[in-house]
């Protein structure tokens, strides 16, 4: 087996990123057993207390290792990229304080690219002033002026969406006037990516999502609404949130919901495997494995050729 060139010769976080529907709770709860570590989330939805067959949470796939970053906060709560560093630095460092291995696990593009590439970051609570003061702008008008703050923009995402924009202006002030929050000093990460053919990544992703279905994932997002998170709210917190409150709006029936849905996440696969692309162009080594072999005893042999060197 060839090792891709490591950037280091020694690592003291190891990452397993990939697609949804890829194998990475899997694969990052046996290399936790495995390496003695525990695993800090990087979903930006996992976050949520409540929002568990539509995130893929997949906790009985845990057992005893312990996790870090889910369930920490309430669903209809805003959760930051700051929060997230900022929870991210308080677990890697307790854990290696315990004299045991970060694992970060996740497939949300922004926040790997946080940790593995060092984002600064701010904090940048709702500056209600600066909202009412945007609110009179069209779209593009907000475009531009994101663009003016930030030539260089990290999430191309904040340019689709109108709350996106507003809250990344709203950053992009803060950034002027309070300190800055990087990940630790001294980061070595290791890198692990589970890649699929095309195809057989489809299968899974339908497979996954007709089981969730099954499992109650109409009934979760029912529930949350009745615990008082608006549409507008789940709208936000994604794919499977958005297309079936719009369901139980009235707006699609079940077939379209489930269509439609199957389709989004698709695409969503497709720009997260662009963002891992994406990390790779700014220097990110990556050690992909093959999904359809055994992930493990992949990530193992190359663990174990990098001791030899």
């Amino acid at each position: 087996m060839n090792l891709t060139a490591m950037a280091v010769t020694d690592y003291n976080l190891v990452t397993v990123l990939g697609a949804t529907a890829s194998g990475k709770t899997r694969l990052a709860v046996a290399l936790a057993r495995e390496l003695e570590g525990e695993i800090i989330s990087a979903d930006s939805r996992q976050v949520f207390r409540g929002m568990d067959i539509g995130t893929g949470k997949d906790l009985h796939e845990y057992g005893n290792v312990p996790y870090h970053l889910i369930d920490c906060c309430a669903a209809g709560e805003e959760f930051s990229l700051f929060e997230f560093l900022r929870q991210f630095n308080g677990a890697f460092d307790g854990i290696c304080n315990r004299q045991r291995l970060p694992i970060l696990c996740g497939g949300t593009g922004l926040y790997l690219d946080a940790v593995l590439r060092g984002y600064a970051m701010v904090e940048a609570p709702c500056n209600q002033a600066l909202r009412e003061e945007l609110a009179d702008k069209d779209d593009l008008q907000l475009v531009e002026l994101l663009q003016s703050l930030k030539p260089q923009q990290h999430n191309t995402t904040d340019l689709l969406e109108r709350s996106r924009t507003v809250r990344a202006i709203e950053i992009a002030h803060a950034e002027r006037q309070h300190a800055v929050l990087s990940p630790p000093n001294g980061l070595k990460p290791l890198v692990f990516g589970i890649r699929w053919e095309r195809e057989a990544l489809k299968q899974r992703i339908t497979l996954r999502l007709m089981q969730r279905l099954e499992c109650g994932m109409v009934e979760e997002v029912q529930r949350l609404h009745q615990q008082g998170v608006g549409w507008e709210r789940l709208d936000y917190y994604g794919l499977e949130y958005r297309w079936i409150g719009r369901y139980l709006q009235g707006l699609v029936d079940y077939d379209q919901m489930v269509a439609g849905l199957n389709a989004a996440i698709h695409s969503f696969s497709k720009q997260q495997v662009k963002w891992f692309r994406r990390l790779e162009r700014h220097g990110v080594v990556i050690q992909w494995l093959e999904g359809g072999g055994d992930t493990f005893q992949q990530a193992l042999a190359m663990i174990a050729l990098l001791k030899k060197h």
